[in-house]
């Protein structure tokens, strides 16, 4: 099994026709990803990469029963593409898009959440099911079919870590990227329930970083109703206070979000942090056998 995707989605690709979307769209399919519909309005009746496109997703889902969509809208766009997606019901959607106005991703992550629907990001790099399905941006390369869910609030520390468990041996299950931004869709939690749910998942892999109290969260909910087995690491040790670091959800304010707090929540909950990125397969070494 996968979380979210697997090899019989049908992807929809928001923005098909920009230079983003148009080069994932090409490494998606390299993949293996069942592609079978684009939509940017106004460019009905083109094609991408043999994949045609539409003006609205009505008329996708109408001809291709395509039930999962990636967004590459620009920003100030966004909403009205992921509001659209919405109202068709595409389960998961991946909002790769950054820029978001904070307000609007307010009322498209609520919205979404009252209709049980799945939203990975914004600023994400999107989602991988190995083997089976990649709906995002990674370097498909890194990772391998396994046994290990990953959850990211950092796009390059997924892939730096992903390969070090693919080296390892474990390889993932699925892994996803929560979005940089202060607000996203899916949290960890979310996605530690799926896992905990998952037959083919035999250990999670939890990568934070400063900001926000996401991570002190998931210890809390690690605790209480996770019994498989988590490891984990925390970027930002040496950030100092006030300090944007890369992401918008990344800044220590008021005392609140250090690396600290989230390393001494997860070490109360059991799990195991690395001190660096390459010591992640280590750890799931002691954990897993």
């Amino acid at each position: 099994m996968a979380i979210l995707i697997n090899e019989n989605t049908k992807v929809v690709v928001q923005g098909i026709t920009g230079f983003q979307g148009q080069f994932h769209t090409k490494t998606m399919l390299e993949y293996g990803t069942k592609v079978v519909a684009g939509v940017t309005p106004g460019k009905g009746g083109e094609e991408v990469h043999g994949i045609p496109v539409y003006d609205t997703i009505a008329e996708a889902r109408e001809q291709h029963e395509a039930n999962a969509s990636i967004c590459f809208v620009p920003g100030p766009f966004a909403k009205g593409a992921l509001l659209e997606a919405l109202d068709h019901n595409l389960n998961p959607i991946s909002m790769i898009t950054e820029h978001i106005p904070v307000h609007d991703t307010m009322e498209v992550v609520k919205m979404a959440r009252d209709q049980g629907i799945s939203i990975v990001g914004p600023n994400t790099p999107g989602i991988i099911s190995p083997g089976k399905c990649k709906l995002g941006i990674m370097p498909s390369h890194v990772f391998k079919e396994g046994v290990v869910g990953l959850i990211s609030r950092s796009g390059t520390l997924t892939y730096e870590i992903a390969a070090n468990i693919s080296e390892g041996g474990y390889g993932q299950s699925t892994c996803i990227g929560l979005g940089g931004d202060p607000i996203t869709g899916l949290n960890f939690i979310d996605l530690l329930e799926l896992f905990e749910k998952d037959d083919e998942t035999k250990g999670i892999v939890l990568i934070g970083e400063i900001g926000g109290k996401s991570e002190e969260d998931a210890a809390e909910y690690i605790k209480e109703s996770v019994s498989k087995p988590v490891v984990a690491y925390v970027a930002g040790r040496t950030a100092p206070p006030g300090k944007r670091m890369g992401h918008a959800g990344a800044i220590i304010s008021g005392g609140m979000g250090t690396a600290e707090s989230k390393i001494n929540a997860l070490n109360e909950a059991g799990v195991k942090v690395a001190q660096f990125p390459h010591e992640i397969s280590a750890l799931l070494k002691e954990t897993l056998g």
